[in-house]
């Protein structure tokens, strides 16, 4: 008897246990991608954060502390799709927000799709798409999984930040078209915008946000994270003569593009925090069965820190008033989907450096890459080897395209003139101030997709077909421009790759790990999380520390 009662208790046990697994799956999942985010933020503005925004994830979540993109060129397009397809621009193929494509011999975009039209503005011109994404999502995979029952939308005031992270099989992706101030999708997505997005472009909240002041949320004198608030290292706007607060918005739209200032002050990311609720209210996200996916990618940090630089009050409000955003949406989850019925993650698709002239004013190295004049001269020297010819053809991203149709139509001969060209023009760039090392392709073909170092990064970076065909690294606090105000990003150093990530949320445990993460890492935890396939292409591990803790 006491074995038949045995038996009988684990059959009903693993009934149970496969019906009522341990862990519920959340109803819905929000991805949140600010965009130029160093991980030090977290800690370097905290004392100005709410108890509700940044320091809820933290408190209440697992923590990255030392995650980091595995790969250069470290900028928005490649950031976005690493971050959801689990790998690298070397497998998915999203090598830089735009570059030159070889074949067409022409600039491309990492969106843009001659096939498409834009819907939601006038007039309808060429739009977006992911076709050039080569490799599926955690998106995608969601909708795979639950035959397309789960919804996908991706929402961003920049198409990329919207279209790479949902995927090539969404429910729909809309950004912002600042020449209207409305939000937009292209016929990519449908063939109309859905009723509650014309709603609320209805509301004209642009309007709104640009008929005031931007000042700072707190007294200026308790900003003492960030520099004096007039330097010489800041980019003005049209119609103001210093870089100081307050902007009087009404009168700076004037001069400043109309409603297309409104994405260089953070009250785009107010605009954006406000279309994440409607779209979840909009598409009933989180409402039924089958786990829905939103996700979200702030822009304005970007927009900001590019004009600023990280050292600017205006930085600092910026990631104040962000984390108010956070604290919203956040309660509005609450709310509308349920505390613990949804799960949250935050990370950024690459940080910043410093502006080159305020480290070289503080006798740090650093320096300005002019990549125009260094095209002039190598063109000029390679005249000697090879007369009446153009041998590079573009330089873009810290790479180099050479021109194959200046070599001999007889493939020997060609074959061994563009070794002589590769070489002469490697050894031209180690020569020059700022560049650290270059490398072939034939050299980066051959490396190991896990070798580390500054090679291992440019090889996870590089695409055969579509990089060019020899890649430079600058030196630690260099990059590409000429103008001393302002900065940017793209390097394989840590100030470039070093990214929050948080999780937050339903079966997230609370903790912190200081050991090394890929980037490429999220995508694979989420898919064991939702015990969906990994993407197709997927490359990172799961963050085995976060599962201990569970």
């Amino acid at each position: 008897m006491k074995i038949i009662f045995a038996c009988v208790w684990l059959v009903i046990s693993l009934s149970a246990f496969s019906q009522n697994p341990q862990t519920p799956q959340p109803k819905l999942v929000v991805g949140i991608v600010v965009d130029q985010m160093r991980q030090e933020y977290l800690y370097r503005f905290s004392d100005k954060y709410s108890e509700g925004g940044f320091k809820r994830l933290m408190s209440g979540g697992f923590e990255l502390k030392n995650a980091h993109y595995n790969y250069a060129p470290t900028v928005t397009g490649p950031g976005h799709a690493s971050v959801f397809t689990g790998t690298t621009p070397a497998i998915h193929g999203i090598i830089g927000n735009e570059w030159y494509d070889k074949n067409l011999r022409k600039h491309v975009n990492c969106v843009g799709d001659p096939q498409h039209r834009q819907i939601g503005a006038e007039p309808e011109k060429l739009s977006a798409s992911p076709w050039r994404l080569l490799a599926s999502t955690i998106t995608d995979e969601l909708r795979l999984a639950t035959q397309k029952r789960g919804k996908v939308v991706g929402v961003a005031l920049k198409d990329r930040g919207a279209i790479l992270p949902a995927g090539h099989t969404p429910t729909g992706a809309y950004w912002f078209h600042s020449e209207s101030g409305r939000f937009i999708t292209s016929t990519y997505y449908a063939k109309s915008l859905p009723e509650w997005v014309t709603r609320f472009n209805q509301q004209n909240l642009p309007e709104k946000y640009l008929s005031g002041e931007w000042k700072t949320f707190f007294p200026i004198e308790r900003y003492v994270e960030s520099g004096t608030d007039d330097t010489p290292y800041e980019t003005k706007f049209e119609g103001k003569d210093k870089t100081v607060f307050p902007y009087n918005l009404k009168e700076l739209r004037k001069k400043n593009g109309e409603l297309e200032l409104l994405v260089s002050t953070p009250f785009a990311d107010d605009l954006l925090t406000e279309f994440a609720k409607a779209t979840i209210a909009g598409e009933a996200l989180g409402t039924d069965a089958w786990t829905d996916f939103l996700t979200v990618s702030f822009s304005a940090p970007d927009i900001i820190g590019h004009a600023f630089g990280p050292n600017a009050v205006e930085v600092a409000d910026t990631y104040v008033r962000l984390d108010r955003n956070i604290e919203d949406l956040l309660k509005y989850l609450d709310e509308n989907v349920g505390r613990d019925q949804y799960l949250v993650f935050l990370t950024a698709d690459h940080g910043v450096a410093d502006v080159a002239q305020y480290l070289t004013d503080n006798r740090i190295p650093a320096g300005y890459f002019n990549a125009a004049n260094v095209k002039s001269r190598m063109n000029e020297f390679l005249k000697d080897y090879f007369p009446g010819k153009e041998i590079v053809e573009a330089i873009e991203s810290h790479q180099i395209f050479l021109n194959h149709g200046a070599f001999q139509p007889d493939p020997k001969g060609a074959g061994v003139d563009f070794l002589v060209a590769t070489e002469l023009v490697t050894n031209f760039l180690l020569a020059e101030e700022g560049v650290a090392n270059a490398f072939p392709e034939s050299v980066l073909r051959q490396s190991d997709f896990n070798e580390g170092g500054i090679k291992g990064q440019l090889t996870r970076g590089y695409h055969p077909k579509r990089s060019g065909d020899i890649i430079i690294a600058l030196e630690p606090g260099w990059y590409s421009g000429s103008r001393v105000q302002g900065t940017t990003h793209g390097s394989p150093y840590t100030y470039d790759t070093h990214v929050p990530v948080l999780f937050y949320g339903a079966g997230i445990p609370k903790g912190s790990s200081v050991l090394y993460h890929r980037i490429t890492d999220i995508a694979p935890t989420l898919s064991l999380l939702l015990n969906i396939k990994l993407p197709n292409g997927c490359t990172g591990q799961p963050i085995a520390e976060l599962f201990e803790r569970r």
